[in-house]
């Protein structure tokens, strides 16, 4: 039983979140790629339709789990991590 309990507890331990945190962290990401995904799919259909939309929301979630986490990390006393270079405009 304590191993399986230590799967909900390590991961997002790792990550410095609660299981919570993780939780609504992990649903809101997969509300974010689901939408992304809708709108590839129209793009697919009709070309004109939803132009950026998938490869702006690759950007946003990127910038939301690898830079933020890099700030966090870094918090609160040494200065900000580097902004990325990523953009994914022709995704």
């Amino acid at each position: 039983m304590m191993r399986l309990l230590r799967h909900f507890r390590d991961h997002p331990a790792s990550v410095g979140e609660t299981y919570l945190e993780h939780a609504q962290s992990a649903a809101s990401f997969g509300v974010s790629m689901l939408q992304g995904a809708l709108a590839c799919f129209l793009h697919a259909l009709v070309p004109a339709l939803c132009v950026t939309v998938g490869s702006q929301t690759v950007a946003r979630l990127h910038d939301r789990m690898i830079v933020n986490r890099a700030r966090r990390a870094t918090a609160p006393y040494a200065p900000a991590a580097p902004q990325s270079d990523f953009v994914a405009e022709y995704i």
